[in-house]
C-alpha cells in the first residue's frame, strides 16, 4: 500500500500546483523516490508521461475556465504556463481541436481530461518467473531510432514493428557479425534517454572484440562500415538487473507489455527495489514459424536497493 499513497501524494501535489512551474524533483519526493524511477513507473502504469498529463490536466481546465467564464486568452494562457498565445493556440487547438477565442461559442465540442486517482484493488497471485543477476560493463553495436511516446504499449509496438521491417539489412549485418562469435538466435533492444518527448531505442549486438573493432576497419569491409549504416558503440555500465521471461507463445508481445505493469505495481514495492537510471534490455528469442511456440521475451530491469 506504501506505493500507492506515494504515488496518490505525488499527483495530488501536480493538481495543486497545476498553475506554477513543476519540479519533477519535487513531485517524486512526494512518494519518496527518485524522480528517474518516479518518471519510469508512471509512465508504465498510466501509459503516458508525467510532462503529458500535465500538459493536459492544464489545457482540460484551460478550456473549461474560457468555456464558462470572462477571462482573457492571454491571462488564461499565462496562468497555465504558456508564454505567449500563439504557443497557447497551438497546444490548445491540438489537444481541443478548436482555438481558445472559439472555446466560447455556444455548442463548440471540448475535450476533458480527468484528475488521476488510484484506488486499491487485490492484485498478485500470479507467478512471475525471474533471476538477478550482476553484469559486467558490456559494450554493444548498433543503430538507434528516437520513438516518441512512452516505451510500453501501442506506440511502442508499432514505432518497433515498422523499425524492424525497414531495417532487415542492419540486422543482417549484426546477426552476421554476432554469428562470427557463434550467437545468431537472438534480437537484443535497449532503450535509454527516456524523457517527456520520447526515448531512444536501439537494436543492438554484443560482438567478440576482433569484430566489434573491425567494423570500424575500412581496409576489412571495404566500406566505412560504421558510418555507412549509421552503427555506433554503446557502453552499459556494470550494472544489476532483475530478469523476467513471458511465457513461451507464439506473440509474446502482449505479455510483455503485461509483466511491465505487474513489476512495477507488484514486484518492485515487494522487494524494496527501485528503477536505476540505466539502460533497459529486453531480449528477443524469436524462434521461427515451425517453432514459433517456443517464442519469449526477457526483461533485464536495472534495479537498485530502496534508500
Amino acid at each position: 500500500m506504501d506505493w500507492i499513497v506515494g504515488m496518490q501524494k505525488a499527483i495530488d501535489y501536480i493538481e495543486d500546483n497545476l498553475t506554477k512551474v513543476i519540479d519533477y524533483d519535487t513531485v517524486a519526493a512526494q512518494s519518496f523516490s527518485s524522480s528517474y524511477h518516479f518518471q519510469r513507473v508512471f509512465s508504465i502504469l498510466c501509459g503516458f508521461t508525467m510532462g503529458e498529463y500535465i500538459r493536459n490536466r492544464r489545457l482540460s481546465l484551460a478550456g473549461t475556465e474560457l468555456a464558462t467564464g470572462t477571462a482573457k486568452v492571454i491571462d488564461v494562457a499565462l496562468k497555465y504556463g504558456y508564454e505567449s498565445p500563439d504557443s497557447f493556440a497551438k497546444a490548445f487547438k491540438q489537444f481541443h481541436g478548436i482555438l481558445p477565442s472559439q472555446a466560447r461559442n455556444n455548442g463548440s465540442n471540448l475535450k476533458s481530461f480527468s484528475r488521476l486517482v488510484l484506488k486499491f484493488s487485490l492484485e498478485g497471485g500470479k507467478a512471475m518467473n525471474y533471476r538477478i543477476e550482476q553484469k559486467p560493463e558490456m559494450i554493444l553495436t548498433g543503430y538507434k531510432a528516437h520513438f516518441k511516446g512512452v516505451p510500453y504499449g501501442e506506440n511502442r509496438e508499432k514505432q518497433e514493428g515498422n523499425l524492424f521491417v525497414t531495417t532487415r539489412a542492419k540486422q543482417w549485418l549484426l546477426r552476421g557479425a554476432k554469428g562470427a562469435s557463434g550467437d545468431t538466435g537472438t534480437d537484443v533492444c535497449l532503450i535509454t534517454n527516456i524523457d517527456d518527448d520520447g526515448y531512444d531505442f536501439y537494436y543492438v549486438a554484443e560482438l567478440e572484440k576482433y569484430e566489434r573493432e573491425n567494423m570500424y576497419n575500412k581496409e576489412v569491409t571495404g566500406i566505412e562500415c560504421m558510418e555507412a549504416f549509421g552503427f555506433e558503440n554503446i557502453t552499459v555500465p556494470k550494472q544489476t538487473y532483475a530478469i523476467f521471461t513471458t511465457e513461451n507463445q507464439p506473440h509474446p508481445v502482449k505479455d510483455y507489455m503485461d509483466i511491465r505493469k505487474r513489476i512495477v505495481s507488484e514486484w518492485l514495492p515487494a522487494n524494496d527495489f527501485e528503477i536505476a537510471e540505466a539502460p533497459e534490455i529486453s531480449v528477443y528469442y524469436w524462434f521461427p514459424k515451425n517453432q514459433k511456440e517456443k517464442r519469449y521475451i526477457e526483461i533485464w530491469l536495472p534495479i537498485e536497493k530502496l534508500k
